[in-house]
């Protein structure tokens, strides 16, 4: 398990370099994870879809599956793809501080 440090704060994460706990992610965080999966700055675009994922996640426990994400938001496919480059699961997700989702995220 490796650390992440963020304003002299040490945040856990797994492997695979997900936040291990999701109730202490924060938007430093965030810009922290960030450049890790291809996103240099976050835009109002990736906070709409960051925001989306951690109120789903709030309510429901899980990620959402990406057609729910993409309906939801209103954004298609390519346009997730370009502002996560890693994809919804692994990037968006990992940059809202998720766990790792084990569905089709």
């Amino acid at each position: 398990m490796a650390d992440l440090v963020v304003n002299g704060v040490s945040y856990e994460l797994d492997e695979d370099g997900f936040l291990e706990d999701a109730a202490e992610w924060n938007e430093d965080v965030a810009k922290a994870l960030a450049p890790n999966e291809d996103v240099e700055e976050l835009t109002e675009e990736h906070w709409r879809v960051i925001n989306y994922l951690r109120d789903y996640y709030d309510q429901y426990g899980v990620a959402p599956m990406v057609r729910k994400l993409l309906k939801d938001t209103g954004y298609d496919q390519k346009t997730i793809y370009n502002l996560f480059p890693t994809g919804p699961g692994k990037g968006a997700c990992k940059i809202a501080g998720l766990p790792k989702p084990t569905g089709c995220v």
